[in-house]
């Protein structure tokens, strides 16, 4: 039986995040077969929206898996220039995957892996700065696993998560943007952390729906010699098929000069010596959605819980650039709830993951300036 949510979630991407548009050369990306029934729904209202061209591609873990391992450094560093031919006439991308298996690339071969994204970023580069995207994910039973659900209660809390008000939430976003565009010296602490850095000059960029599917963040970059201290974080982060917790970073003048993940540790390493620009800091960001309280193991989801911020080794973007250059752009989270503090040149804005900022409150969940869930553990 057919999912009326799902028709409402198709057009919020279509109508909404892309705004699709006569005459319009439209790419959907989908990754697994699962994503069919809003594959199709997505392919229908762009043909319905008189889109010039409408293409959709379909990928497998599997598959591309296969080439991680067994490519050899010469095909893994050709670069398939009609696919960057073909993107700078794409006018709008949307990218859906639906996790099968989040480790599928655990065992894959890591250099080859890297090589790739190294010799493909500029496709990405043209897709980020010159298309209007937006990127999602659709409910599979793993994704229901990772996130401790049954299948039906992922798609409720998916449902919940993605057909949002995102025009409202654009709206409140809006206090937060000028604060931050204001703010000049940003400190973060808690029990694991203390962590200083400027602002200065950066601009501050509301997340409402139009890149990301389910969305709730404003996001600027540190000045990129400026991040001193140290910062844990407190969710995992599956990347490149493996799953790292516990990750601490010490910076001095910008650099992350120690990186440790337990016996991720010289995987962590690796990573972050992609290149020069992958052991500096590319994006902070406060979440906001009042739907994700908890980590799905999912990035997506995660960099967009209440009360977190994700603090982004790598690639800065070209609408908030701090001058960063990377292969490399990973959202790792800290959630601040019950231990944290954000402070904004001298003044607290957000306390244990609630904003107390007479500004922001009511970003806070719905009802309450400090509901329960969110008040600081006795100590």
């Amino acid at each position: 039986m057919f999912d009326s949510r799902v028709a409402q979630f198709a057009k919020i991407l279509v109508e909404y995040s892309t705004r699709v548009k006569r005459g319009d050369v439209v790419l959907i990306n989908a990754v697994s077969a699962e994503t069919y029934p809003v594959v199709k729904e997505l392919h229908k209202l762009c043909l319905q929206k008189r889109a010039k061209y409408v293409q959709y591609d379909l990928e497998f873990p599997d598959a591309t898996r296969d080439f991680y391992n067994f490519a050899s450094q010469e095909q893994a560093a050709f670069f398939p220039q009609h696919k960057l031919d073909f993107m700078k006439t794409v006018d709008v991308f949307i990218g859906i995957r639906a996790p099968e298996n989040a480790m599928a690339y655990a065992n894959a071969n890591q250099d080859i892996m890297r090589l790739n994204q190294k010799t493909t970023l500029p496709i990405l580069d043209e897709r980020v700065n010159h298309t209007r995207w937006v990127v999602t994910r659709w409910p599979t039973q793993a994704a229901a696993q990772d996130a401790k659900m049954s299948l039906e209660e992922f798609y409720d809390f998916f449902f919940g998560c993605t057909i949002y008000d995102y025009v409202g939430l654009q709206q409140k976003q809006a206090k937060l943007v000028r604060l931050m565009n204001r703010a000049n010296q940003v400190r973060i602490k808690a029990s694991d952390t203390d962590l200083t850095f400027s602002m200065k000059g950066m601009k501050a960029i509301s997340c409402h729906g139009d890149k990301n599917i389910p969305d709730g963040e404003v996001y600027s970059v540190p000045v990129r010699d400026s991040v001193e201290g140290y910062l844990k974080y407190n969710t995992p982060s599956i990347y490149m098929g493996r799953e790292f917790t516990d990750i601490r970073f010490e910076f001095e003048k910008g650099k992350i000069v120690k990186a440790e993940a337990g016996a991720l540790t010289g995987a962590l390493n690796k990573v972050l010596d992609t290149d020069e620009g992958a052991r500096y800091i590319g994006e902070f960001s406060l979440g906001t959605n009042t739907g994700i309280r908890q980590p799905m193991r999912n990035a997506l989801f995660d960099e967009k819980i209440f009360g977190s911020i994700h603090f982004t080794p790598g690639q800065a973007y070209e609408d908030c650039d701090n001058g960063n250059r990377s292969a490399i752009h990973w959202d790792l989270v800290k959630i601040l709830v019950g231990d944290g503090e954000i402070i904004f040149d001298g003044k607290t804005i957000q306390r244990d993951g609630v904003f107390v900022h007479p500004e922001l409150v009511e970003l806070n969940p719905q009802g309450t300036k400090r509901p329960k869930q969110f008040a600081a553990p006795k100590r």
